[in-house]
């Protein structure tokens, strides 16, 4: 991701935040022209499968538009839209830009019970089930062909699945990212570490936080989330590292209670108790390590790639100091990522014109977002291992044009692209579950005499409640 505006952030909703967004995109539906299909009129071929016809007037709601203040994204997205009227003259783009996140939790919820959503919208990987369950996106599965989308077969597959249910396609991703573990490096060498050879199992991360706190000054070896889901979310990623999961297979039964659960948590207690290597600051969420990160205040934590431009961009850090391991243990990482889905109700040309643009702006090698070498020259961040959705002979393009055009140091990556970790897709009812296990995470990091097995055994007979209300 290159820039924070699209970020895949983790969701969460307030009954009262959710009650007044609902008012609002009430109101705001009544004067709504998203879905008049009026604007859409024919010329297209009737064969889903034909790409859009040049001839075809379609408009288009679109949003994740960048806003003003991100100007260089804004320049090129108008500069985008110049370039494929080239091609498509009858189709216009009305995008949509939102202060903050793309996807904002109440409002994305009020606006798909509402189906007020624009006709090309925003969502997480997660969402999918939320839609469907709303009614609110397309079965584009007869429009998506590699003449419709040419670089379709060098998409990674793990990635196309996430956005499938019961065989049909409903979206098409623009970016992923998997975790790993970020490390800075000024912190590192200041222990006496090696910053090219970050830990890689838990017990040399356990090592090196002990030696990089053993610095004073309020330093902490290794931080981890414990609230707002983000706790669950990061406990997740580490069962998947260690080889361990949190679901069964068939998404009924909780998975975590179990030898691996038991050491994810016994390794951060004896972290926060034992090592003194975690800080006495917990109940952290997102933002709170990355402030740390930037303050040399922290030697270690679980990320995405893209937290390190929140950290450059917003926090004031410089990329040389920062970065990247493969995900201790290496069995598998969570993966996630964001992508657009097309209006439930869509005429067909509406569909075409949108998948069409989507694919020109998301999914052309070399142009709209993999245009690393425009991207430099609007001193926007090139380099960061994400959006990392290609393979074959496209990812080995695309990653020589990111490195030919880096405006930071690649070399910093290496270890995490060295050493790709399968990605795991998050759980069905994430979400939900992540809030029960930020009570396992919590309680360990918090409470010196914290029971392990009695954590995990309530948070087990939580989440089997959870997922049997599917």
């Amino acid at each position: 991701m290159r820039s924070t505006w699209f970020r895949p952030t983790h969701r969460r909703t307030t009954a009262a935040a959710l009650v007044s967004a609902l008012a609002l995109t009430a109101l705001a539906a009544c004067g709504t022209s998203s879905s008049d299909e009026s604007k859409a009129s024919g010329g297209g071929s009737s064969d889903p499968s034909a790409p859009l016809d040049p001839k075809t007037k379609v408009t288009l709601t679109m949003d994740c538009m960048p806003p003003a203040a991100k100007a260089a994204e804004l320049r090129e997205w108008k500069e985008d839209i110049k370039t494929f009227n080239k091609q498509y003259p009858n189709v216009k783009i009305e995008g949509k830009s939102t202060p903050g996140q793309c996807e904002e939790p109440t409002r994305f919820t009020a606006a798909l019970k509402g189906k007020s959503q624009p006709d090309v919208f925003y969502t997480y990987f997660t969402d999918l089930q939320q839609v469907l369950d709303n009614n609110g996106a397309a079965d584009i599965s007869a429009y998506v062909n590699e003449k419709t989308v040419p670089a379709l077969a060098g998409i990674d597959p793990d990635v196309m699945s996430v956005l499938k249910k019961d065989g049909k396609l409903y979206g098409l991703p623009t970016s992923n990212y998997t975790m790993g573990l970020m490390i800075n490096r000024k912190l590192f060498k200041q222990a006496g570490l090696d910053p090219n050879k970050p830990p890689t199992t838990w017990e040399e991360v356990r090592k090196d936080a002990k030696a990089i706190a053993g610095l004073g000054k309020g330093i902490a070896g290794y931080g981890d989330y414990s609230a707002t889901n983000q706790g669950g979310w990061h406990f997740t990623a580490e069962m998947y590292g260690l080889g361990g999961d949190v679901v069964t297979p068939d998404g009924r039964k909780a998975a975590f209670n179990d030898d691996i659960g038991k050491q994810v948590l016994s390794n951060l207690k004896a972290m926060r108790w034992d090592d003194d290597s975690m800080g006495k600051t917990q109940l952290l969420k997102w933002g709170d390590l990355q402030k740390q990160m930037s303050t040399d205040k922290l030697g270690m934590f679980l990320a995405a790639p893209d937290d390190l431009t929140y950290m450059v961009q917003q926090l004031g850090a410089t990329y040389e100091n920062y970065g990247m391991g493969p995900i201790p243990g290496g069995h598998a990482t969570l993966f996630g990522g964001n992508d657009y889905m097309f209006k439930q109700g869509s005429s067909p040309d509406k569909i075409k014109a949108a998948i069409a643009w989507v694919n020109f702006k998301t999914l052309t090698p070399g142009k709209g977002q993999f245009d690393w070498a425009r991207s430099k020259s609007d001193a926007l961040p090139v380099g960061l291992p994400q959006p990392n959705f290609w393979t074959g002979d496209i990812k080995a393009k695309d990653l020589q044009s990111r490195t030919d055009n880096a405006t930071m140091p690649v070399e910093n990556f290496k270890p995490f692209m060295d050493n790709p970790v399968k990605g795991k897709a998050e759980p069905a009812k994430a979400q939900e579950i992540y809030k029960v296990l930020d009570n396992a995470m919590s309680g360990v990091l918090t409470n010196k005499n914290a029971n392990i097995d009695k954590l995990l055994s309530t948070a087990e007979q939580q989440v089997n409640q959870v997922l049997a209300n599917q």
